[in-house]
């Protein structure tokens, strides 16, 4: 019998979270959790705490977390509450934590990421913008401290489990002629470019395929959240950009593949359940049930794919001239593009200016080098606020007050 893994899963309340707290019930004797971190929900992180008893819940904003601390007294539970960005990472590092599930939607999941690859943990890494903000910075740190990082996209995964073994960084000593991303192209793929000018957030919110929180939900709709995984998959597997090509499946059926020299394409398959990709890092290289319906292709019967069409989806594009450019400019695309998100969640912008506030920002702010953790900590600073100020300029004017 293995001995019980320990585990702290950062960004719990969210839907990468609860999925990875129904695969681990379901599997008592092999997992225990000791840290469960949210943003500010402090009446699920209480649910949650109640059910898995973890030694430690942390909220990042303080409020929530004296919520949280009454309500935990209140119910006798032996559960310490903190607060803070700091504790994150406290809980992130922590000795006896063996697994650290990165999950935390986001920039604000950058600092406790990094904590457990100086840990050498083990990551299980949801969280795109640590790799996409800093990814030179958390590879060499893993390396550094000898972390084990496991992909939990879908995708990235998916590449994973259809590269050997053994790989060690190098495409062309592996055979590997490209990775091909699959993207579902999110809830807009079919409709007309003029309709896009009056989409609504809960329009671009109702995916397709996939279960998933509203801004990976935007982000989908926009294909940005593909462009993301792209510069993911280039420091993930070494890999230029010119190696890595997206590849539009509706079905989501086929996660991603990988294109060998010798004419094979080996591709991972299954339904679009994010239990798969969690169970596969939580008890890799051994294989747990996940309580995912097994795939019937019968009942899929068909597979599309066609290329993306970087009219419909300029996100995507900004985000391979973001990689290409290098330095500071994933983190720049990144915080534009979190701010114009946000802006279009909150209906102070239409749909069509995420795109447009990205790119303005990205022919204003130069790139550097990003060498530092605070390099890239300015960069993600100055692109925010270059946005803010794009969005307050392009938020309508108040109504006058009716007399």
């Amino acid at each position: 019998m293995n001995r019980i893994a320990h585990l702290t899963i950062l960004g719990s309340t969210g839907s990468i979270g609860t999925s990875t707290l129904d695969v681990v019930a379901r599997h008592p004797g092999r997992y225990r959790v000791l840290a469960l971190t949210a943003q500010r929900q402090d009446d699920a992180l209480f649910e949650q705490c109640a059910r898995f008893r973890p030694r430690y819940a942390v909220l990042l904003d303080d409020d929530a977390a004296g919520r949280l601390a009454q309500r935990i007294a209140a119910a006798g539970l032996d559960v310490q509450v903190l607060g803070g960005i700091a504790a994150l990472e406290r809980v992130a590092s922590l000795p006896e934590v063996d697994t650290v599930m990165a999950a935390i939607v986001g920039a604000a999941g950058l600092r406790p990421t990094l904590a457990a690859a100086r840990a050498g943990k083990k990551i299980l890494l949801a969280n795109k913008e640590t790799l996409v903000m800093a990814g030179r910075i958390f590879m060499d740190t893993a390396r550094q401290h000898g972390a084990t990082l496991l992909p939990i996209d879908s995708e990235h995964n998916a590449v994973f489990q259809a590269l050997p073994r053994d790989y060690a960084g190098d495409l062309a000593a592996s055979g590997v002629r490209r990775i091909l991303l699959t993207a579902s192209g999110g809830s807009f793929r079919d409709t007309p470019l003029s309709d896009l000018r009056q989409v609504t957030p809960e329009q671009a919110c109702a995916h397709p395929n996939w279960v998933m929180g509203r801004k990976i939900s935007v982000d989908s709709s926009t294909m940005m959240n593909k462009g993301l995984e792209v510069i993911e998959a280039h420091w993930l597997f070494n890999a230029p950009a010119d190696a890595i090509q997206v590849v539009v499946h509706p079905q989501s059926v086929i996660h991603s593949l990988v294109q060998y020299v010798d004419g094979s394409v080996l591709a991972q398959l299954g339904n679009p359940d994010m239990r798969t990709p969690i169970a596969h890092a939580l008890a890799y290289p051994e294989r747990i049930e996940a309580g995912v319906e097994p795939l019937d292709l019968v009942k899929v019967a068909t597979l599309g794919f066609s290329a993306p069409d970087f009219s419909r989806f300029p996100c995507l594009a900004l985000a391979y001239r973001a990689l290409r450019a290098g330095g500071t400019a994933p983190a720049a695309l990144n915080a534009a593009n979190e701010v114009a998100v946000a802006a279009f969640l909150n209906r102070e912008i239409p749909f069509l200016d995420i795109p447009r506030t990205i790119e303005t920002v990205m022919d204003a702010v130069t790139p550097s080098a990003a060498n530092t953790l605070d390099d890239v900590l300015g960069a993600d600073a100055a692109a925010r606020a270059a946005a803010r100020e794009l969005v307050q300029r392009a938020a309508p004017a108040p109504a006058p007050r009716q007399p």
